[in-house]
């Protein structure tokens, strides 16, 4: 069932969050370092301003000074917000103006900058003029008007900055999460049966590592439900045969067609237990997946074992015309195991290589001790195993569904018990090449006398 979703709890949202908050720090920071940069650019720009008036205004004035010229220059700078004085030896000073500023401007040099005022600091600018006379124009230092304007124009265009980054945001987001839509889509279709799911895995590294993991996934997914399939139907053939063997023995029973009761008998005793072992390896197999199969570990020693487990098949090997030798050494190998478990290795094992070996050809048990573990194995002199069939022999069905109808084969489920059973006693259980031809299956397990640090490869 989907889950209702909060649009504003979305990665997208999360990434357009991320970049408005990171454009408006940006901005707030932008701000901060150019309003000082600002002002300080309005007041030179103001004094430059001012500089330029002073060199139009004593360019006018070149000739000599007249009263009508100087109240003529005067209004016009009044209204730009500029006072004009015409100083001179024996004219009134400019009032509150340091007078050793005058006095430089009437020795014919040209100042500018800032001073103080009746109180107040203005831009200055003085000129020289002809006579003997200076041009002195004073302006308000406050540049904040120019400055206001100037901030107000940055500020639109931080306004404007933070806009685009918003909609880069958005765009940016969308297309970085469009592969993870894709994914959450594609894990979406596998959850309901879709196999076929494939994802493109180009792009950067992280979503191509999800794309692959996802096709990876499906791939997993088809194997495993394809060796389920095979399970069933591997363990369906199993269950088949032994019931259509005692029903047809009910049958002829039934129809008084029996001539030897005592022998119809025995065969349905031994279908019937043929059915047990099976079903009682598929419950085993299920218990050991949920975990909670009992396991006793104790003191069980492998040459005993293996020499009660030959006696009790060496009826079954005479019957095939298969060859069973032992290699048991005299001294015992006592493991840290449970000896129903073992036997029960043993059992499958020694089921699977039977099954496998032609008349005439070996079946060898045997023990070994090797390093910390003491080691059983079954070899057979079959047909024996690929390096890809050993890769998957202790899975349920996976040889099955490779050779079914090729040789004979069994269900998987006997070579999977003795896999998980060996892992659940601290084992492990291996397959390799045979001597006599076939396929080797041996079990490692802890010596009772060894600490086990580590398990075998």
């Amino acid at each position: 069932m989907p889950r209702s979703r909060n649009r504003f709890n979305s990665l997208t949202a999360r990434i357009v969050g991320l970049t408005v908050l990171v454009a408006v720090i940006a901005t707030a920071v932008t701000a901060l370092v150019a309003f000082p940069l600002i002002s300080q650019g309005a007041q030179a720009q103001a004094e430059s301003e001012l500089n330029r008036v002073a060199d139009v205004s004593q360019a006018a004035l070149r000739s000599p000074v007249d009263t009508e010229a100087v109240t003529r220059l005067r209004d016009e700078l009044e209204t730009a917000g500029i006072t004009a004085f015409i100083i001179g030896s024996r004219l009134t000073p400019v009032p509150g103006l340091d007078i050793s500023v005058q006095e430089e401007i009437l020795r014919g040099r040209s100042i500018s900058g800032t001073a103080t005022v009746s109180g107040s600091e203005v831009m200055v600018a003085g000129r020289p003029l002809q006579g003997g006379l200076g041009l002195v124009l004073l302006a308000p230092a406050d540049a904040g008007e120019l400055a206001g304007d100037n901030l107000r124009t940055v500020l639109v265009a931080l306004l404007v900055g933070l806009a685009v980054a918003v909609v880069i945001g958005l765009l940016a987001a969308r297309r970085l999460t469009r592969p993870l839509r894709r994914a959450a889509q594609a894990a979406e279709r596998l959850s309901t049966g879709e196999r076929e799911v494939r994802l493109d895995s180009s792009g950067p590294d992280e979503i191509s590592d999800i794309a692959v993991s996802l096709n990876q996934l499906g791939d997993s997914l088809a194997l495993s439900e394809g060796r389920q399939r095979d399970f069933l139907l591997s363990v369906s053939h199993e269950l088949r045969t032994p019931l259509t063997a005692i029903r047809g023995y009910a049958e002829a029973l039934s129809d008084g067609l029996v001539s030897d009761p005592p022998e119809v008998g025995s065969a349905v005793v031994g279908e019937t237990r043929r059915l047990e072992r099976l079903v009682a390896d598929l419950l085993d197999l299920a218990r050991l997946g949920a975990v909670d199969m009992s396991i006793e570990l104790t003191e069980t020693d492998l040459s005993d074992l293996v020499n009660q487990t030959a006696q009790a098949w060496s009826g079954r090997f005479d019957q095939a015309g298969v060859l069973l030798r032992l290699e048991v050494p005299e001294e015992p190998v006592v493991v840290r195991a449970d000896p129903e478990r073992v036997r029960q290795i043993l059992d499958n094992l020694i089921e699977n290589a039977l099954r496998m070996t032609p008349e005439g050809q070996p079946v060898v048990l045997a023990i070994t001790r090797a390093g910390q573990y003491g080691a059983l194995s079954v070899r057979d002199g079959g047909v024996g195993l690929t390096k890809d069939d050993m890769a998957v022999a202790f899975e349920p069905a996976a040889l099955f569904s490779r050779y079914q109808g090729v040789r004979k084969v069994g269900t998987g489920v006997g070579l999977a018990l003795v896999g998980r059973l060996a892992d659940r006693m601290a084992g492990v259980a291996q397959v390799w090449a045979a001597p006599e031809g076939g396929a080797a299956f041996g079990v490692w397990l802890p010596l009772a006398s060894v600490a086990v640090s580590a398990r075998p490869e």
